[in-house]
């Protein structure tokens, strides 16, 4: 007999008192083990943060470091000015998801086509010069330049560029890319083209600077909001004295509204071509006019908010 009631009154137990004896016996069964085998992601990125001691590979620290450019898997060092693969295959796995698209305004030789397609990613690039984008299209199949690469010949500072890139994303199923990747010409240390609209031939850093704005503007336009840009880009020397052109674009980003998420100090020995044939002439250089030689560039992580 229940302590406190009749014998009469057993079956008039109040109801308060039942909904306790049924919540003591299921509490445990209501209990969940959290597997330790879900996937657990960003919405920005395919790694499993659930596994992330399986990421080793992946840098997260702001000093890079490669002993070599990586020269397989449709890479090759055939155009001067080109970044090396590995910075992409950095760039994709912290910052893209599977089938994202990443859009490179200053698409050069197709590095961040060609890693696309390696890592199951799309691209679609923007060249200025004709027989550039034409060349580089033969390192991709047909279908690979229907479903996976895009290549638009157009003026990245331009509307028109914009439109095309717009047209582009709506045939492969997207308003916005997921990632945007500039890699401008570092000012007018090498000649990349004869065309006015080149950046590389400003007349002055100053319009470089208002050059190089209208592309990260079309950038963020066509970027996807909350979604990450990688700023690729050096100092230059001039008048004997440092440029900070890369922070001076860095910059020019903030100011359309991308927020600094980092800054990538990357050696470059090692990665280029003409420095390490003329090494002792550039060593001569610098002893006799008072600076140093650079051995690094720069990688600005930048975020749409």
């Amino acid at each position: 007999m229940a302590k406190g009631f009749a014998k009469e009154d057993l079956n008039t137990i109040p109801a308060s008192l039942e909904v306790v004896k049924k919540t003591k016996k299921k509490s445990k069964a209501d209990l969940k083990v959290v597997d330790k085998n879900a996937i657990k992601t960003t919405k920005y990125s395919d790694i499993n943060l659930n596994k992330w001691k399986d990421y080793a590979h992946v840098f997260t620290n702001t000093l890079w470091t490669f002993p070599s450019r990586l020269k397989e898997h449709g890479h090759s060092n055939d155009y001067h000015g080109n970044y090396i693969p590995q910075v992409a295959q950095q760039l994709y796995e912290r910052f893209t998801k599977k089938n994202d698209i990443v859009l490179d305004l200053f698409f050069g030789s197709g590095t961040s086509g060609i890693e696309a397609i390696n890592m199951q990613r799309r691209c679609i690039g923007v060249e200025l010069k004709d027989e550039l984008a034409e060349s580089v299209s033969e390192k991709f199949t047909p279908k690979q330049l229907v479903t996976d690469v895009n290549i638009i010949c157009a003026d990245s500072t331009s509307e028109l560029a914009k439109e095309k890139v717009k047209a582009r994303l709506d045939i492969m199923g997207e308003k916005q890319a997921q990632f945007l990747i500039l890699h401008p010409p570092y000012d007018d240390i090498i000649k990349f083209s004869d065309k006015k609209e080149d950046l590389s031939n400003c007349e002055t850093t100053e319009q470089f600077y208002d050059m190089f704005e209208k592309v990260a503007k079309n950038g963020y336009d066509l970027l996807e909001k909350g979604r990450f840009a990688a700023l690729i880009i050096g100092n230059s020397y001039k008048h004997s004295q440092e440029i900070p052109l890369a922070f001076k674009c860095m910059e020019r980003m903030a100011n359309l509204g991308f927020v600094l998420k980092a800054t990538i100090v990357k050696d470059i020995q090692g990665n280029e071509r003409a420095k390490g044939r003329t090494a002792n002439l550039w060593r001569y250089r610098a002893l006799a006019g008072g600076y140093y030689i650079f051995n690094h560039e720069y990688i600005f992580i930048m975020q749409k908010v």
